[in-house]
């Protein structure tokens, strides 16, 4: 695919949620039926004035389109019909995958809002859609403990799917699990261990694998032949950029290749103080942006104050 992004200084922020001022954790999709791309996202709730982490629970998920390849994005709504039990339960998360016809959407799932961090069950649950908008429960997926978020899904070179995911039992480590057909999986085992870290997002570029996790201090990037067997290769989105929203490291974020041309899409807390707990809004709010990759002499790098070119196409 040869496409030549228009030369533009991209907007910053690339968008903020209009509900909750609380967009985090972006996944991009082609929609196939509507001709445009979807960015959906956890919707932190920012704006709220619960207790503890309350504002973290309790999220929908958030939809923002884009018709114009990426250079304007129009809220939409929230995802409706995956509840699976009565109450306002949480999603966080999201991680959308197109094969053969089929959206599949895994998703980090937590029962009731809780006030604290610990103590809960965390699931990745599994449901499909012919157009991202019915969707159908399929599964809880078994993984390697009962405490896994931050679900990312990507071929090896032998056709399989792998699944890489943050297990916060072993470590905040990334696990990874396999499977033949997106419905049924299998624990492969620790694949990320040098330190704690999470929402692990694979992708292709230039002939490598390559692997961006979230290290609360930047995006820890790590390269690999064969989708395996991992070499860590730096660290990018680390130090604060100039444009507006964007002074702050880089965090959870989704990564989105067209030819030779990759995008970062990641969200910041613009206004956080490091080290601090988020406890007004000011603190809590957050705002999506997007920067180029490049690799260049074997290295995967991000600059992102430079201006740079963003037409996002339908994929091939």
């Amino acid at each position: 695919m040869a496409i030549q992004p228009k030369l533009s200084s991209r907007r910053a922020p690339l968008f903020r949620d209009p509900i909750y001022d609380g967009a985090a954790d972006p996944t991009l999709i082609w929609n196939r039926q509507a001709k445009e791309w979807w960015m959906i996202y956890t919707n932190r709730r920012a704006t709220s004035d619960g207790v503890g982490v309350q504002w973290v629970h309790g999220t929908d998920l958030g939809v923002a389109s884009s018709a114009d390849g990426g250079q304007s994005w129009l809220y939409r709504g929230t995802l409706a019909g995956l509840e699976l039990e009565w109450g306002r339960n949480t999603f966080w998360a999201p991680e959308v995958y197109w094969h053969e016809g089929v959206y599949h959407m895994y998703v980090s799932y937590i029962q009731g809002v809780p006030l604290q961090w610990e103590g809960h069950k965390r699931e990745i649950l599994h449901y499909t859609s012919p157009d991202l908008l019915q969707w159908t429960f399929r599964s809880r997926l078994q993984l390697s403990s009962e405490r896994v978020i931050d679900a990312c899904v990507h071929t090896l070179p032998d056709g399989r799917f792998r699944m890489w995911y943050k297990d916060e039992d072993n470590q905040s480590h990334t696990y990874a699990a396999d499977s033949e057909d997106l419905y049924n999986w299998h624990v492969v085992g620790a694949v990320i261990t040098d330190r704690a870290h999470e929402g692990p997002n694979v992708f292709i570029l230039s002939g490598s694998y390559w692997m961006i996790v979230d290290e609360w201090r930047g995006q820890g990037v790590y390269q690999s032949e064969d989708g395996s067997h991992w070499v860590k290769n730096g660290l990018i989105l680390d130090q604060p950029g100039q444009r507006e929203d964007d002074q702050a490291i880089g965090l959870h974020a989704d990564v989105v290749v067209q030819g030779e041309h990759a995008y970062i899409f990641y969200f910041t807390h613009p206004e956080r103080i490091p080290g601090q707990p988020e406890r007004t809004y000011k603190e809590r709010r957050s705002s999506i942006q997007v920067a180029k990759l490049e690799v260049i002499d074997g290295k995967l790098i991000c600059d992102r104050d430079a201006p740079f070119g963003l037409q996002l196409v339908e994929p091939e």
